[in-house]
């Protein structure tokens, strides 16, 4: 597309570890966020990606988080915590509370952590793939701006709401991260970024709760639930699991990430499930393999070559990304280097997208 520029990945990663040094974010923490946002865009998930990279400089500029602030222990009993984020940045609180769902999962066995008062923290499989990756099987959730009718409703009451789960073995085997509506609310934004003024059919509804394919009814109305009334239930499941349970806000309490004059105040769960402590870790995953490859051994349906499982389309655009570098829209980049010439950060070389 014309409309797209092309950079390569170390250099984006780089320019926005710059970026958000220069707005005030500690060296760790900007590197924490750089990366997390990157890994979003290197697996195709664009709207969890650098698109919000611009609103986190903003929230930052206007001291709308605290870019000092660790968060703090609120309560610990046994495997249970509650973690309070004293608005700090939210990649520094998710892994603060996912390294104590780790050492309390190795201890106990699994164990829950609940944060409140914290800010979006990107895409869950940054952190799912966190607790992963030390042998722990992982379910992550969090809630977000009330943009989301419920069902039979027309008013906004919860967000999208994302469920993750990350299960630990090779890298590539399963991994789950999906919003609780059709689609997030980052494809919205995305639409709106680049100037489309239709969305495809089932992602919205109008201010009547009426589906929609127009971006301008959908900022008006609502997204769609995920499955209907299922994904309502679903979304409202995550949101006790980290909101209700922490002692945390919901629903319209919550500040939309890119309003940046309000804090965010969202919750977030860290679920940690130590395998080894139902079989050897090295069984589960020869169970886990097996169980992908009975899925994938399917006859593939009418219009498609293959069966695939969750995770496995961003594994391919990952691998497509590093090599070939990671497409942003002009409108993005545009706003990215007019905010790198008020903080004079040397912007990189860019390619237009053929």
């Amino acid at each position: 597309m014309q409309d797209e520029i092309i950079i390569p990945y170390r250099a984006l990663g780089a320019f926005g570890e710059r970026l958000l040094l220069a707005a005030g974010a500690p060296r760790e923490k900007a590197a924490l966020v750089a990366e997390s946002l990157l890994e979003s865009n290197l697996r195709g998930i664009d709207s969890h990606g650098y698109q919000l990279l611009p609103y986190y400089l903003e929230r930052l500029q206007l001291g709308t988080l605290d870019p000092r602030a660790d968060g703090h222990v609120a309560s610990e009993r046994g495997p249970c915590m509650v973690y309070d984020g004293e608005n700090g940045i939210g990649q520094w609180i998710a892994a603060q509370c996912s390294d104590h769902a780790i050492r309390l999962a190795r201890q106990h066995g699994m164990a829950m952590v609940v944060s409140r008062e914290s800010n979006h923290f990107g895409a869950a499989a940054f952190w799912g793939q966190r607790i992963s990756r030390q042998g722990l099987l992982a379910i992550v959730t969090c809630n977000a701006s009330a943009s989301v009718f419920p069902w039979q409703g027309r008013q906004k009451r919860f967000g999208t709401n994302p469920i993750c789960m990350s299960v630990p073995g090779a890298p590539q085997v399963w991994l789950l991260d999906m919003a609780t509506t059709t689609v997030a609310m980052g494809r919205l934004y995305k639409a709106e970024i680049t100037g489309e003024n239709e969305i495809p059919a089932g992602w919205a509804m109008d201010e009547e709760g009426r589906p929609t394919t127009s971006t301008a009814a959908a900022f008006a109305g609502s997204l769609m639930p995920l499955g209907g009334y299922k994904g309502y239930g679903l979304a409202m499941m995550a949101e006790i699991l980290c909101a209700v349970l922490s002692g945390g806000v919901f629903g319209p309490d919550i500040a939309n990430v890119r309003k940046k004059e309000q804090p965010n105040r969202v919750s977030q769960s860290f679920l940690a499930i130590d395998v080894s402590r139902f079989a050897p870790l090295d069984e589960f995953q020869r169970r886990m393999e097996a169980y992908v490859s009975l899925m994938k051994s399917a006859a593939p349906a009418a219009g498609y070559d293959k069966v695939l499982v969750a995770g496995e389309p961003e594994w391919h655009c990952d691998a497509e990304r590093r090599a070939g570098g990671i497409r942003l829209s002009k409108p993005l980049w545009e706003r990215m280097a007019a905010m790198a010439a008020r903080h004079a950060v040397p912007v990189p070389e860019i390619s237009e997208a053929g």
